[in-house]
């Protein structure tokens, strides 16, 4: 009788509601009902259910990391400098990525409000318009390319660029507009699934697995190299491990999901597990171009066509070379994905707009259109004729990692205002952890900016 109560008030509760928070609260009714299941009968199931339903911001957040954008750097750096230095660097990122996007986590949760809407409630249109203006140019940089690598992946099945950048901004728009939160992140985690496959790729690529056990126990700095494209490459890694939209995407999305305090545990093992399949394929992409491209002539110069080239007379042949095209298209679309409803979320957040994923298009059309706009904007540029895509691909990389540590510094801030996170303040080695990270940032920024100034000077 008491849950027939329960749910008669929740039912008129629902109807009274907004349309947002009418679906969050449905999402909240749901997890208490699995609650109050798993302590009144106890199971190994009814447990993995509430977690498996908990989960998805931590994981799709980290997959998306591997955009379309991130599997060109990673395999570009693989066939420029092998496998010596940039796998034990990779997975050096993975705790690195888990310590920043951890935080969001905490902060999402205990505040139930996004990232820019706190920056701006916080600190002012100043510093919110500066952070913003950040956002948004980084995102549609890397938007740009989501799309390069979402062209370069269909134009091996003969498709054309025009259609396959349609395309992919057609799913996008389509998924970000029809979908409501729960179907859009489960929908959004089952294209991310195809991330994985690179994995397999490199497994079936029998690489140089001696090499790899060497470099975790030499690393080096490899001989003879120009530091400042070394400088560069490394920041590129960075920018693709670590971004802004990152930070913006995961506390809006566990706003938007409506995690509270008691979900932050199950929220941090997400995270976990999203940055240890992320570092996953990092390091199965490194392996497999450091393997099989890293050596042959102007190697540090191929750009990803070549790469593809190449990699179709190793042992993963033709077939494997196509899976690695249909892994950079789901790449692109993965993150492109999400980064759109990082730009949506953060302009809705900053001008107080109607935002949230579970809203109809006629009832906040200009939250979907504030990350749409940017979405067509990076389709139509790679369709520029004689555009750098290649050169493009990693100067944004570089642009994420220089925006990095501003972004950074806010989040810190937030994390140690007792009076925003109460007990779930950053404790003292989360708060040296994070230090340690902007100073690695503003250092590879101040020597790559010292290589450009005096390109001889190293």
């Amino acid at each position: 009788m008491a849950t027939d109560v329960q749910t008669k008030n929740i039912t008129n509760l629902l109807a009274s509601l907004p349309e947002d928070q009418r679906h969050r609260v449905a999402d909240r009714w749901r997890v208490h009902q699995q609650r109050e299941a798993l302590i009144q009968r106890p199971s190994f199931w009814k447990r993995l259910w509430l977690f498996l339903t908990l989960i998805g911001p931590g994981i799709l957040v980290m997959i998306a990391d591997n955009d379309a954008g991130g599997v060109i750097t990673y395999a570009q750096t693989g066939a420029a400098y092998g496998i010596g230095f940039f796998i034990p660097f990779l997975i050096l990122m993975v705790p690195v990525a888990y310590v920043v996007q951890e935080m969001t986590v905490r902060l999402g949760a205990v505040t139930h409000r996004g990232h820019a809407e706190m920056i701006w409630g916080r600190y002012g249109p100043f510093w919110g318009a500066f952070s913003l203006f950040d956002l948004v140019v980084a995102n549609i940089l890397t938007l740009v390319t989501e799309f390069i690598g979402i062209t370069i992946g269909m134009k091996m099945f003969g498709v054309p660029a025009v259609w396959s950048a349609l395309g992919g901004f057609l799913i996008v728009a389509g998924v970000l507009l029809f979908l409501r939160y729960h179907t859009w992140e489960r929908v959004a985690l089952w294209v991310a699934v195809g991330n994985l496959i690179f994995v397999p790729l490199a497994i079936a690529s029998h690489p140089h697995w001696g090499q790899v056990v060497k470099a975790l126990g030499s690393w080096h700095i490899p001989v003879g190299i120009a530091v400042s494209g070394f400088v560069y490459v490394i920041l590129a890694n960075l920018g693709t491990t670590i971004a802004p939209w990152m930070l913006f995407f995961q506390q809006s999305s566990v706003v938007d999901k409506g995690l509270t305090e008691k979900d932050i545990p199950i929220g941090q093992a997400d995270t976990a597990i999203g940055t240890i399949l992320m570092g996953l394929v990092a390091i199965a992409l490194v392996a497999l171009t450091g393997s099989w491209v890293y050596g042959l002539s102007g190697a540090g110069n191929f750009g990803i066509h070549r790469i593809m080239a190449a990699l179709a007379h190793s042992p993963i042949g033709s077939v494997g070379t196509g899976l690695f095209g249909l892994g950079l298209v789901e790449a692109g679309l993965i993150a492109a994905i999400a980064i759109t409803a990082s730009t949506s979320w953060a302009v809705g957040e900053a001008l107080k707009l109607p935002r949230s994923i579970n809203l109809r298009p006629q009832h906040a059309l200009p939250f979907y259109l504030s990350g749409l706009l940017g979405t067509a904007l990076a389709a139509l540029t790679v369709l520029i004729p004689h555009a750098p895509l290649g050169f493009l691909n990693l100067t944004v990389q570089v642009v994420a990692s220089i925006f990095m540590p501003a972004a950074m510094m806010f989040l810190l801030l937030l994390l140690n205002d007792p009076e925003i996170m109460g007990q779930h303040v950053n404790r003292p080695w989360q708060n040296m952890a994070a230090f340690s990270i902007v100073g690695l940032l503003m250092v590879a920024d101040g020597l790559y900016g010292f290589t450009v100034v005096f390109p001889h000077a190293l």
